[in-house]
């Protein structure tokens, strides 16, 4: 007869994503896991396997959950507006409310030793070309709506703003207050506009 589980995988992983995302996976243990989750440690290898592969399930479910969201709203043809309401939404969440000074699953991941894992590196690469390949967009569709200044190419300035975004993650988790980013943030883009 064969295992019938009594969680619901979804709903465990979205435990664990916050505590990876909070603590990091050096500091998060198993025993952490099985305390928040209630799930049998049996249970979670059957499921999930080692921490390891958790870990790579749970900065899966963060980046389709949280950042590919984020991403699709910079590809809707606004141009520089699609990308200020990305910034400021990004600085929201990492200022304020529930998550707070928890910095970015991914930004967080690159900083640790987990972006060592060739797997886990592939998760951060992905997420990277994603979040680039969306300002692409932005700024292409800002070009054709001429709110580029005229030195700036939509390539080199999406590189620019991704590795933007990886800042503001990591000074919000140092604890740089939310009008410092948007001060950042809004000299950045005062550059690129046209």
């Amino acid at each position: 007869m064969p295992d019938v589980k009594h969680f619901d995988p979804d709903a465990v992983l979205d435990i664990v994503v916050r505590l990876f995302w909070q603590r990091g996976m050096a500091s998060t243990g198993v025993q952490d896991i099985v305390d928040a989750t209630g799930i049998a440690r049996s249970s979670l290898y059957a499921t999930f396997g080692g921490k390891g592969e958790l870990f790579r399930a749970a900065l899966s479910r963060y980046v389709e959950l949280s950042s590919a969201p984020a991403f699709s709203r910079l590809t809707d043809d606004r141009g520089l507006p699609a990308v200020r309401e990305f910034f400021d939404r990004l600085i929201d969440a990492r200022c304020h409310g529930q998550y707070a000074r928890w910095g970015c699953m991914v930004s967080n991941t690159h900083a640790g030793g987990e972006a060592d894992d060739p797997q886990v590196q592939e998760i951060l690469d992905r997420h990277h070309r994603e979040l680039r390949a969306a300002m692409r967009t932005a700024l292409t569709s800002a070009e054709r709506h001429g709110q580029l200044a005229a030195t700036v190419h939509p390539d080199e300035a999406a590189d620019v703003l991704a590795l933007l975004a990886y800042g503001v993650n990591l000074r919000s988790r140092a604890g740089v207050d939310a009008q410092a980013l948007r001060a950042t943030v809004a000299g950045s883009l005062r550059l690129i506009g046209g």
